[in-house]
């Protein structure tokens, strides 16, 4: 029987099965030999990007420019659900779960920290200060640009055709029916689905860490008390059981009014920065970070640092966030699934891919760049803060502009709503991985996998596992390059015999 259900839950024995038991050993045993796993999953790391690298930098161009080609083809007219479909959700909640989903915490964490660490360890040798402040710009928005949409909006584009206009459960293995035939019910394609579930989970918890850290850093910077594994384990279980009510509640109410207060403050933050700042500058500093990114595109998306020294860029930061992005890509393409019913394929492709991007432009450009400018001008030496501390530069960088108290407020509910939304949304994705891809599955089941995400993130908090769990999901990033080559090639086979269809 490969199904269970009660009144609690609606399983796929195959895959919930498999996918709760390794993650409970797997942690454990993290925790258990935290030194050792932690070594291990660096070597494999390093031993993946210095033989397979190349791999993955073909791969998020080939996936980039696929995507594109679906946005300006005539496939791009295909709509999800079928032609009289109705979207479900207005343009800007639509839009702004998908950048909830697709970024939260890491674009707040990351805001003042990556900039600032580029900063501190530039590309080029001998660089002045000027050019390390442009050279840091420069490498955020390519980490953070239209690459990273590519991927999502690929998995995304390709779950949601399966899942609503050839009535197939919205799983994986479904999108590769096409390519493998009705194998994909049996184990290979439920090994897919687990493997799906495995890097939902393990991203997820590395970015709930990520989230736990600055929440407490900034309640510790607020009210002046110690910032301790204490503080940082509070801060998830409030948070969790938050997440828990908004992910019982449904996509309609909870996560969508949630998903419009993220963009809502984060746009209160974004202009409170932008005018409080040197607005001037700093609009200049967007305008000149993006002509860079645009001109040097190309060479960018095939850098492999071939001669490096033992000082990798290439190893140290992309090849570290397309793995991390595409062993998000699950998670991120299930939800863009579940809430684009209605939608073109065109409509994904083109705001999926430009509005995320410009708005991650637009805010690192604001607070990276104010963060730059104080380091520039000695108004303070925020590169060694991030040094020591990669969570504290936000809010070390709002110090330095009036209203600090009330910007700081902002930012600490800005992470706690991101925190929320990325364990709400991804509550809601694994559930579905989970229960064999049905839409609606019991409250009871979408209650576990809410406090399994909590759980998780706090044994590894105070297991201190967290960079050895961030290590095992980038490494699961490898194998999934892989899978979505075989999702794109299943994708195109399908619109096309679609689109011959819709021509008779």
């Amino acid at each position: 029987m490969k199904n269970f259900r009660n009144k609690y839950f609606d399983i796929s024995k195959p895959v919930f099965i498999p996918a709760a038991i390794i993650t409970f050993l797997f942690v454990s045993l993290t925790i258990i030999f935290n030194d050792k796993a932690e070594a291990g999953f660096a070597s494999f790391q390093a031993y993946m990007s210095d033989n397979f690298g190349w791999v993955i930098s073909l791969g998020i161009n080939y996936f980039l420019i696929l995507v594109l080609y679906l946005a300006f083809s005539k496939l791009g007219k295909i709509r999800i659900g079928g032609k009289d479909a109705k979207p479900s959700f207005n343009k800007f909640s639509w839009v702004a779960m998908l950048f909830s989903a697709g970024m939260g915490i890491g674009l707040v964490y990351f805001s003042v920290a990556e900039p600032m660490l580029h900063f501190n360890n530039p590309i080029v040798e001998n660089a002045t200060d000027i050019e390390k402040s442009n050279l840091a710009m420069r490498n955020t928005f390519f980490h953070y640009g239209f690459h990273v949409w590519g991927i999502y909006m690929l998995l995304g584009i390709a779950l949601a055709y399966f899942t609503f206009n050839k009535n197939s459960s919205l799983s994986l293995k479904s999108t590769l029916i096409p390519l493998f035939g009705q194998c994909m019910n049996t184990w290979p394609g439920y090994l897919i689905d687990v493997i799906a579930v495995l890097a939902t989970l393990f991203g997820l918890a590395t970015s709930l860490g990520f989230g736990a850290m600055q929440f407490s850093a900034g309640i510790s910077e607020y009210y002046s008390v110690e910032n301790s594994n204490t503080l940082q384990v509070i801060s998830i279980i409030g948070i969790t059981l938050i997440a828990t009510i908004s992910v019982v509640t449904g996509l309609n109410k909870g996560l969508k009014y949630l998903s419009n207060a993220n963009i809502i403050i984060a746009l209160a933050v974004f202009f409170f920065v932008l005018f409080l700042g040197s607005t001037v500058r700093l609009i200049d500093g967007f305008v000149e970070n993006l002509g860079t990114y645009l001109t040097e595109f190309v060479q960018l998306s095939l850098y492999r640092n071939l001669h490096a020294t033992s000082d990798n860029w290439f190893t140290g930061w992309s090849m570290f966030y397309w793995v991390w992005w595409i062993s998000w890509s699950p998670f991120v393409g299930t939800f863009v699934a579940r809430i684009s019913k209605g939608r073109t394929i065109r409509e994904i492709a083109i705001y999926g891919l430009i509005v995320p991007s410009l708005f991650s432009f637009l805010w690192m450009s604001v607070l990276g760049g104010t963060a730059l400018n104080l380091q520039l001008d000695g108004g303070l030496d925020i590169a060694s803060i991030v040094a020591q501390d990669s969570s504290m530069g936000l809010f070390k960088m709002l110090e330095t502009l009036p209203f600090y108290k009330i910007s700081a407020f902002l930012c600490i509910v800005l992470v706690g709503t991101f925190f929320i939304t990325s364990s709400d949304s991804g509550s809601l994705v694994v559930d579905l991985m989970t229960s064999g891809g049905k839409l609606n599955a019991p409250k009871g089941q979408k209650v576990f996998w809410a406090f399994m995400e909590g759980a998780i993130a706090i044994a590894l908090l105070v297991g201190g596992g967290l960079t050895a769990l961030q290590s095992a999901s980038i490494s699961t990033g490898f194998p999934f390059a892989i899978i979505l080559v075989f999702v794109s090639f299943s994708l195109i086979k399908s619109l096309r015999k679609d689109e011959q269809v819709q021509g008779q």
